[in-house]
């Protein structure tokens, strides 16, 4: 097994985040490749503090698909659509706690 480079890691996570956001803008597409990504590097990051990032990044994409799914669903009742909005503003919020947390070099909880 390779050394892992703990920069890298970062770098990945910082990516991840960066690709949370913009699936806001340019399509959800953006958020399947940074789960992806998570998956194929959890193991780089496992043992270390940004193992924390890429799980909440994996519990981010995977809850906030959960939701959107629900909130799309129940668009016909009218809830779906609060559903979808506080959907939306978990996942913001999420990437934001999280990429602060990068940013000060700290695990995310």
């Amino acid at each position: 097994m390779a050394e892992r480079n703990p920069d890298a890691v970062k770098n990945l996570a910082i990516a991840v985040y960066v690709l949370q956001g913009v699936a806001f803008l340019i399509g959800g597409f953006t958020a399947v490749i940074g789960v992806v990504i998570n998956y194929i590097k959890l193991d780089d990051a496992r043992g270390t503090w940004l193992e924390s990032h890429f799980r909440w990044q994996l519990a981010t994409f995977w809850w906030g698909l959960v939701w959107m799914v629900i909130g799309l669903v129940t668009t016909v009742l009218l809830v779906g659509w609060l559903i979808l909005l506080a959907t939306v503003v978990w996942i913001i919020y999420r990437i934001a706690k999280g990429a602060l947390a990068l940013n000060d070099g700290v695990p995310v909880a």
